[in-house]
């Protein structure tokens, strides 16, 4: 499995490099940035929260009509979406901090991913990834706990508590983007993959376990295998791209 899950993120490696994957934040402001991070956390996380979301939904339209009930919703939402935000800041600040070294010292890119893939890995394997994944595939006894919550912002909060134990969960995960690029179509979907499986399927925990050691091969391999990371790269000039050498 630790095999098969090699070779995936290989290929996923392969399709970054044809997408022009770049290194740091590609030039965009902090503010376009974050709308684009939350679109993508939207799309990557949708189908593994959809059983969580969905069922508290329900219950807020038991309780609650009109605009009401779309008020309380759009709580749950916000407070979900206030956890990865944060999030989105630090991972902002990490590409904004690379991009310029990269840039500068090309070779700093092997050491960037390799401990890039090493913080995945041992997140992937340590006590903090168990305890959130347990959260994650537990809706259940988790609504039952936010039924206790008090009514105060009760939406908001039971969103944002559930989102903390989402990037708890999945902050790994997030983090391989820096190495294979933060806006790569391919890498997304390969993380979101893992994610839904993680989190849904009955041998998810087993498959949490193989990523991380896959990661931790990674990690070995990176300083010597730069091709692995694409969105460490340095950026390509138009004079490189037409294959005479830059200032």
């Amino acid at each position: 499995m630790v095999l098969l899950a090699v070779l995936a993120w290989v290929l996923v490696v392969d399709q970054a490099r044809g997408m022009g994957a770049e290194p740091g934040t590609m030039g965009l402001g902090i503010a376009l940035f974050l709308v684009f991070w939350l679109v993508m956390m939207t799309a990557m996380m949708f189908p593994s929260v959809a059983p969580v979301a969905l069922t508290w939904a329900r219950a807020i339209g038991r309780r609650s009509t009109g605009p009401a009930r779309a008020a309380r919703t759009a709580q749950f939402v916000a407070g979900y979406l206030l956890a990865w935000t944060a999030f989105g800041l630090v991972t902002y600040g990490i590409l904004a901090a690379t991009g310029p070294l990269v840039d500068r010292h090309p070779t700093a890119g092997r050491w960037i991913g390799a401990a890039a893939f090493l913080l995945a890995g041992l997140q992937q394997l340590g006590p903090l990834k168990d305890v959130c994944l347990r959260h994650c595939r537990s809706p259940m006894g988790q609504l039952v706990r936010y039924a206790g919550f008090r009514p105060r912002a009760r939406d908001l909060r039971v969103g944002l508590h559930h989102g903390l134990y989402c990037v708890g969960c999945c902050w790994g995960l997030m983090i391989v983007l820096v190495p294979l690029g933060v806006m790569n179509i391919a890498a997304m979907a390969a993380v979101a993959v893992v994610i839904f499986v993680e989190k849904l399927w009955r041998l998810g925990p087993v498959v949490s376990t193989a990523v991380g050691i896959a990661f931790l091969v990674l990690a070995v391999l990176a300083p010597f295998q730069s091709w692995l990371l694409p969105g460490l790269e340095p950026a390509q000039t138009p004079m490189t791209d037409m294959g005479m050498p830059g200032p």
